[in-house]
């Protein structure tokens, strides 16, 4: 017996309308995560020897935004649109068309915290490992604002929880999104807040998040759609796959690194 596949929820992409302004689910995604980032590092923030305030939380965290803001349609542009540039070179700065990538923004964030690090004379790991588990809660409402426009749909499946969404054609699909929501956001901010409350070496903590989130998007990748227009690249691998390998590389790495230094410590 074929399961009839569930059809995609009608949601208006608009929230609310203020007059003229249209506010978007989308938009309202990043704002909630960026709130609960500024909760939650309040929270760690007033922790007995955290060594840090609220008033430098805000601070990275305001920096960090416009990381993730520059740095995401920076990548997105170089990684998935760069011939586009070239035809057009002030496509870069058409933000209204959409298209942000989060290696691109990751990378924006790392610029962010290496100026806030020597700004406020902080070891890079020490800023990174504090702002690790802020992360994945943004991840996840970025996600769901991906899944309520309907976007970055997953590649045909005949599995009972197939959807068919209005631009991706009449076939049912994995809703990559929603598995990306549980994954690189729920998952990874769970797994990270338990790991940090273990008080791992320098280092672990932000080696954990690349390590977590480059394994759990390279995963994903085998159920979402590739870009049309990249299609699967160098060995049948996705562009979000050969962006997720660095991470993990690094990731392993960092933490490698983190216990290596520990342990001299103790012998020294």
């Amino acid at each position: 017996m074929v399961s009839t596949p569930l059809q995609f929820p009608e949601i208006d992409p608009i929230a609310i309308s203020i007059g003229p302004l249209d506010v978007r689910w989308y938009g309202l995604m990043y704002l909630f995560g960026f709130l609960f980032a500024l909760w939650l590092g309040g929270r760690l923030a007033d922790k007995p020897k955290s060594g840090w305030t609220r008033a430098e939380v805000s601070d990275l965290l305001f920096y960090c935004f416009i990381g993730v803001i520059l740095g995401g349609r920076i990548g997105y542009v170089l990684f998935y649109q760069f011939p586009h540039l070239l035809d057009d070179p002030t496509y870069l700065f058409k933000i209204w068309t959409g298209g942000m990538s989060f290696h691109g923004g990751l990378l924006g964030v790392i610029t962010a915290m290496l100026w806030f690090a020597s700004k406020t004379k902080r070891h890079f790991f020490t800023v990174a490992d504090f702002i690790a588990p802020l992360i994945p809660f943004g991840l996840a409402t970025g996600r769901l604002g991906n899944f309520i426009n309907g976007e970055l749909w997953g590649r045909a499946t005949d599995m009972p929880w197939g959807m068919v969404f209005p631009s991706g054609g009449p076939i049912a699909r994995h809703p990559s999104q929603l598995y990306e929501f549980a994954l690189e956001g729920v998952l990874l901010l769970l797994l990270l807040l338990a790991y940090a409350k273990r008080k791992p070496p320098m280092g672990a903590v932000s080696g954990a998040f690349l390590l977590g989130y480059g394994c759990f998007r390279f995963i994903i990748e085998f159920f979402r759609e590739p870009d049309s227009h990249l299609g699967l690249l160098s060995f049948g691998m996705s562009m979000g796959q050969i962006l997720s390998l660095p991470m993990i590389i690094f990731g392993g790495i960092f933490i490698a690194w983190a216990y290596r230094r520990k342990a001299k410590e103790r012998t020294a």
